[in-house]
């Protein structure tokens, strides 16, 4: 008996300067995304944070593609004037690598699932802006668990199954102006902006500003998420 290989799922490495298990610095992904990949039958690989220019090439052997949450995007990347004073973890090479691996998959078809920073990597990608901060500890939505309302008829909606959601909260960005082709696809009772799609996509596609993996090994909903990357990610390799 045979079994078909799992799709493969490139998820760029964030930079982090100490971990507990080794001497000196690291490249990380967090281990409730991969074991959500894995869960949804996928095979997560983290991919080095290197040559953006390379990236097309790269991610043409891969099946899908996870752009997780990290660290800030550099202001001037969708024309800010100035830097925010909460403005943190700013890295050129990981703002290089993600903007290019997000321009590719887009460009590719590749199936995309952007997951917080990764929604503002490809909202910036795409031609939005940000809002730098949303105003402090008593305005943002770090951890926090707040419901979202999802429309109707589209890939997230298909994915969470539901109209409503609770999720799994932690940034003090959001979206201001929404980049070219995309469309709002949840928003948070404070009309934050919780997910995006991209109608003409030539890929499957879906981006939150929240953290599915946090709670996908206990709520289907949020475990949806990552089977439909990978079910996506599975039929494009058929």
């Amino acid at each position: 008996m045979t079994t078909s290989p799992r799709p493969l799922i490139a998820i760029p490495a964030r930079f982090s300067a100490t971990t507990s298990a080794l001497r000196f610095a690291a490249e990380v992904n967090a281990r409730a995304l991969v074991e959500a990949v894995w869960r949804a039958g996928g095979e997560p690989v983290t991919v080095h944070p290197a040559d953006p220019a390379g990236a097309p090439a790269r991610l043409a052997r891969f099946d899908g593609l996870l752009l997780p949450g990290g660290g800030d995007l550099a202001p001037h990347r969708y024309g800010a004037a100035g830097t925010h004073a909460a403005v943190y973890d700013v890295d050129d090479l990981q703002d290089d690598f993600d903007l290019a691996a997000a321009h590719a998959a887009l460009a590719a078809g590749l199936p995309l699932l952007a997951v917080c920073r990764g929604l503002q990597v490809v909202n910036v990608a795409l031609g939005g802006t940000l809002e730098q901060d949303m105003g402090g500890p008593d305005l943002d939505h770090r951890h926090r668990v707040h419901p979202v309302r999802v429309a109707p008829g589209t890939a997230l909606a298909a994915a969470v199954g539901q109209k409503k959601a609770d999720v799994s909260c932690y940034h003090h960005q959001r979206v201001d102006r929404v980049g070219a082709g995309l469309t709002v696809t949840a928003t948070a009772a404070d009309g934050t902006v919780e997910a995006l799609g991209l109608p003409g996509a030539r890929g499957w596609f879906t981006a939150v500003q929240w953290h599915p993996e946090d709670t996908a090994h206990q709520d289907p909903a949020q475990q949806g998420v990552f089977d439909a990357l990978v079910g996506a990610a599975a039929a494009r390799r058929t």
